[in-house]
């Protein structure tokens, strides 16, 4: 059986896809830049790093390094366990 050039196909110069974005700089830590606690109480803070259904930003959007994404990550789990701030908004 012989296969035609379209069909089967281990070249993928020009597809069209791969991604399409183009390489941006990380930025940095806003925590390690201004040396900010991260304190379970302080909603304000807190509500920065969740989207608006009440999910906690990943690290690559955020901007956070991992030390302080896990120490947020930890002071949003405290504060929705002590009703500080909601595990879910309204629909």
């Amino acid at each position: 059986m012989e296969r035609s050039g379209s069909m089967g196909g281990g070249d993928r110069r020009d597809n069209g896809g791969g991604g399409g974005r183009l390489f941006q700089r990380r930025r940095p830590c806003r925590f390690c830049l201004d040396k900010a606690p991260i304190d379970f109480k302080d909603a304000g803070l807190l509500r920065n790093f969740l989207t608006e259904r009440g999910r906690i930003v990943p690290r690559r959007i955020s901007g956070n390094c991992m030390g302080h994404q896990r120490e947020l990550t930890v002071a949003i789990k405290r504060a929705r366990h002590i009703a500080i701030i909601s595990f879910a908004e309204e629909r």
